[in-house]
């Protein structure tokens, strides 16, 4: 929440720099705070906006006379300005006569940065890297969300393995957010409601700069509601379904309606996953109201929808009981314009009772699309029932394959490479495939020595991290081990790092545990595997696995090899993906709609070894990383497992481990730096987030704002 913060005249704009996310992936800014206290900036989370709330006044006034600091200063606001301000974007380029077009983007959870913990997972950091490249390309957008005051929880693990769930509330005072409408002694006051059930439930809103593009966060602790209303919101995808029901209203209805309250019209709207169908019905609800059809209605919202979907099993799409969605939507069934039984039926898959809000939004939407080529054919399958009467391949449902923010997850020293190498201005051309050849020039000495720089930043945070869990005292000695006290910067590191679930099977690698342990021990050819991440809170099986992989490290038949990184969180995410070797990724085929985790490391120089699956087949070109068995799939799920671990094995000891280790006489792979490169170059244009901002805006904004300037 913005502070009145008393600023010396001379850097009173460092208020705005803090409260904009742009300085979260701009490294003029970010310079900025480390160098108005280091100290701070360390101790903060590398949070500007807590660092301003926090700081010595008088450090205040000596940066304001400083004149290295005032250097700094005023070149990371003029660049802001530029960015800002300018009209060079590509999007008003592109098409100048929709520049003033507004395009909502609808999302359960937005991941900017580690300073706003409103984020699970993967959806979460796809939706941020989205909003981040609209503001680098100028996009109209505007987000939609949920403000989560509990956010998503941070986990600690004990000495058994076993997870636990601690929730912290997040201090509005030291956040990079503002309420839209301030309540007198903190907080926000609501701008609008909604019916709930036969109640009335206020809402209010955040406000959360992310360059150009503005976030919204809907929230429901607000004046004039209950103490469960209140709570609505607490949490990040709670397992009740009552509390999920009611939120993905919240997001839908109400976010429509905070939109509308703030005057905000937008001409297409843009749905991320199942969670945001109940915006389509709130404008078809009004679309009749306003004397259309139902079926004019949905023609008419349809045509300015656009829908992403990212579950390739059914079971992963939020499905409500025909009771539940009575229950919740009582009040909502009595407004004018809505036909009850046309927007049920609008939800139903087959004949139960059951509202699946993904059958929805794809019902009530002209452009939908999967995450990856491979999902695009899984989904079209999948949902073939809801088009009976064209053949699969032809069931209107395409594909949009995610990608990265290149400016958030590249390293900073990697960015020092290409400015000498690819030109000062290859950020703004990173898309372009061609520029990419220019990696093959850079020594491979210097992309080396990088490379290890990384990786000896990634060991000393883990160190960091066990020796604080041993200081506190709630970490024994051989727990600290077990998170990577004696990883080492000469061992192949392979990472398996991500949303722990039975379907990724995280485990895998222990299939044959006495051949694991002979690749990890090799004296000559060391290896070491670190695992991060969280599972579910009402998913005890991933628990499970979770508890194994940390008990594993545990085995002091590892050498100390194996370790579990605890609390995986953004800030983890960027020194892992950067600092691994190889980066594992064994889902069961095909479950992985896309998966980013691996093209953040290759794009950092880590090369990918993963089964064929979600965006990998139309990114492996067969020297940029390894396939883990082939497409076909097997016969069980046991099979399976035998087969790709033998596969991993055969691939670490025949193939990966000497070609890592292959050195010259000065210690360099050079071999080895040539997949790098390849990786680099291949993987970095296709799969960022600027190539799959600009497919959405060319294959479904403008035809959409074209379509409805024509009519």
């Amino acid at each position: 929440m913005t502070q009145e913060i008393a600023l010396p005249v001379r850097i009173a704009r460092l208020s705005e720099l803090a409260h904009n996310m742009w300085w979260s992936w701009h490294t003029s800014s970010r310079a900025v705070f480390r160098s108005l206290s280091f100290p701070s900036w360390s101790l903060t989370g590398h949070n500007p906006a807590r660092m301003l709330h926090e700081i010595d006044p008088e450090r205040l006034h000596l940066a304001a006379r400083d004149s290295a600091f005032l250097e700094l200063y005023d070149a990371a606001i003029a660049e802001l300005d530029r960015d800002l301000l300018g009209n060079t974007c590509w999007f008003p380029n592109r098409c100048p006569e929709h520049e003033k077009a507004t395009i909502a983007y609808f999302s359960a959870e937005f991941a900017l940065h580690g300073s706003l913990p409103i984020y699970a997972g993967g959806l979460g950091i796809l939706a941020g890297d989205l909003l981040k490249e609209a503001s680098d390309l100028g996009v109209p957008l505007v987000g939609m969300g949920l403000m989560y005051p509990q956010g998503y929880f941070q986990q600690q693990i004990d000495a058994t393995g076993w997870q636990h769930e601690i929730y912290q509330r997040i201090d509005f005072r030291t956040a990079p957010i503002a309420p839209v409408r301030p309540a007198p002694g903190g907080g926000c006051s609501p701008l609008t409601s909604i019916p709930l059930g036969n109640r009335t439930l206020y809402l209010g809103a955040y406000l959360v700069k992310v360059g150009r593009v503005e976030l919204y966060l809907a929230c429901t602790d607000v004046e004039g509601n209950s103490q469960e209303d209140r709570d609505v919101t607490s949490r990040l995808y709670t397992s009740d379904p009552r509390s999920r029901i009611q939120q993905e209203i919240v997001l839908g209805i109400g976010g429509v309606r905070i939109l509308d309250a703030l005057g905000i019209k937008p001409s297409v709207w843009h749905g991320n996953e199942g969670h945001t169908a109940f915006m389509m019905m709130e404008r078809i609800r009004r679309a009749v109201a306003d004397g259309l059809t139902v079926d004019e209605a949905v023609k008419q919202v349809s045509a300015a929808t656009v829908f992403t979907t990212h579950t390739p099993v059914p079971a992963g799409h939020d499905v409500f009981p025909f009771e539940l969605m009575n229950e919740h939507l009582s009040g909502f069934w009595r407004m004018p314009g809505v036909d009850q039984n046309a927007l049920l039926a609008l939800g139903r898959q087959d004949d139960a009772r059951r509202f699946n809000m993904t059958a929805f939004a794809l019902r009530t939407s002209e452009w939908r699309n999967g995450v990856s080529e491979l999902h695009g054919n899984v989904t079209r399958k999948m949902w073939h029932g809801l088009w009976p009467n064209v053949p699969e391949g032809q069931v209107p449902i395409t594909h949009v394959t995610n990608g990265v923010h290149v400016p958030t997850w590249l390293a900073a020293e990697l960015a020092d490479l290409y400015d000498k190498y690819l030109g000062s201005d290859w950020m703004s051309r990173h898309d372009e495939v061609a520029m990419w050849q220019g990696i093959s020039e850079i020594p491979d000495e210097e992309l080396w020595q990088v490379r290890r720089k990384l990786k000896q930043r990634l060991i000393t945070a883990m160190t960091l991290r066990a020796q604080d869990c041993w200081a506190s005292g709630r970490c024994s000695a051989q727990q600290a081990l077990a998170m990577g006290a004696l990883f080492e910067p000469d061992a192949l590191t392979i990472g398996f790092v991500r949303r722990f679930a039975e379907y990724k099977r995280p485990t895998l690698l222990f299939h044959d545990i006495e051949r694991l342990k002979t690749i990890v021990k090799d004296r000559w050819r060391p290896v070491q595997i670190v695992f991060s991440g969280k599972s579910h809170p009402a998913d005890d099986a991933s628990k499970r696995l979770l508890q194994e992989a940390y008990q594993t490290s545990l085995n002091h038949d590892f050498f100390g090899r194996i370790a579990f990184v605890e609390d995986y969180d953004m800030h983890m995410s960027r020194l892992l993906t950067r600092g691994v070797d190889v980066w594992l990724n064994t889902p069961r085929r095909p479950r992985e709609a896309s998966g980013t985790s691996g093209m953040k490391a290759s794009l950092n120089g880590g090369l990918h070894l993963s089964v064929p699956d979600g965006w990998w087949p139309e990114g492996y070109n067969g020297s940029n990383g390894w396939v883990v068995s082939d497409e076909s799939l097997s016969a069980s799920s046991a099979e399976e497992d035998a087969r790709d671990a033998a596969a991993v094995y055969a691939l670490l000891e025949q193939e990966i481990l000497p070609l890592f280790f292959d050195r010259d006489r000065n210690g360099i792979p050079h071999k080895w730096m040539g997949w790098v490169k390849e990786a680099m170059k291949s993987i970095t244009p296709r799969f960022s987030s600027r190539r799959m901002v600009k497919d959405y805006a060319e294959n479904a904004y403008l035809p959409a704002l074209e379509q409805k300037r024509v009519h």
